[in-house]
């Protein structure tokens, strides 16, 4: 009777083993997939920061450039 009752154990702990291995890819995959995306997130986010960081440095270039026109303007008609 231990035997059988042994048995019956060892199966179902293989049996159970073998049950949960499955899904192990599917997670995987999607676990690649969401990093992927916030990769892709990210990447557009700093981007995006850089464009608007060249854009602040050439509005305000060209606000010290004018303000340096005026002041050699400024100079000249006195």
């Amino acid at each position: 009777m231990k035997k059988i009752i042994a048995s019956i154990i060892v199966c179902g702990f293989a049996f159970a083993f073998v049950a949960c291995g499955g899904g192990k890819k599917a997670a995987d995959e999607a676990a690649a997939k969401a990093t992927a995306d916030s990769i892709r997130v990210a990447d557009s986010t700093m981007a995006a920061d850089q464009a608007a960081s060249a854009k602040a440095k050439a509005v305000a270039d060209s606000t010290a450039k004018a303000d340096s026109v005026a002041a050699a303007t400024k100079k000249k008609t006195k």
